[in-house]
């Protein structure tokens, strides 16, 4: 599962114009990816770009976006924490962008409770905002695990995911996938 990157001026999105930028891999060919993303302002005056949570944080600092004449940034996938006494032992892959709080960044994620094999379930940590590779806190347990008849039943049943997420009046907003068959919201 490859990785690339691609942008579009804010004035051709707006009025529907379709200039995107010609797309650049930033993952070799071949190799396996989760979720990858970049944190929504730059850290410590870089872009940063989230390419795993399996077995740690992994991030790459970037000055730009052009990768002109950057190599593939390397990632490494491994769904098995260190940790065995945790419900999240085989992590999934990150949910959406980090979220920016004054407690840090809040990252949801997807994982499997090694207790509960075969669901999907969200997981919550929060992670330093000078060095989002350090996490701070992490969650004893899912905030969102498949319940519903809509969430147990469908083309991947027992499956939540987070697609994305806002803080509206101080509400944290979920928009997840259940099932691989509905889009949600959680709140």
């Amino acid at each position: 599962i490859c990785v690339g990157l691609t942008s579009i001026k804010l004035k051709d999105f707006i009025n529907k114009k379709w200039n995107w930028v010609k797309p650049k891999l930033l993952s070799e060919p071949g190799t396996w990816n989760k979720n990858w993303m970049l944190f929504p302002e730059k850290i410590n005056g870089k872009y940063a770009l989230l390419h795993s949570i399996t077995p740690t944080i992994f991030i790459e600092y970037l000055d730009d976006l052009e990768f002109k004449d950057k190599k593939y940034i390397k990632s490494y996938y491994n769904p098995f924490g260190p940790e065995t006494e945790r419900w999240d032992k085989k992590v999934r892959a990150a949910g959406p962008p980090p979220i920016k709080t004054k407690h840090g960044w809040l990252l949801l994620y997807l994982a499997e409770d090694q207790y509960d094999p075969g669901k999907y379930k969200l997981g919550a940590m929060i992670l330093d905002l000078k060095d989002p590779t350090k996490i701070l806190l992490r969650c004893k347990q899912p905030i969102l695990e498949p319940c519903e008849c809509y969430e147990l039943n469908g083309f991947k049943s027992g499956i939540v995911y987070a697609l994305g997420a806002v803080v509206k009046d101080n509400n944290l907003i979920i928009y997840y996938g259940a099932a691989d068959s509905y889009v949600c919201v959680a709140s």
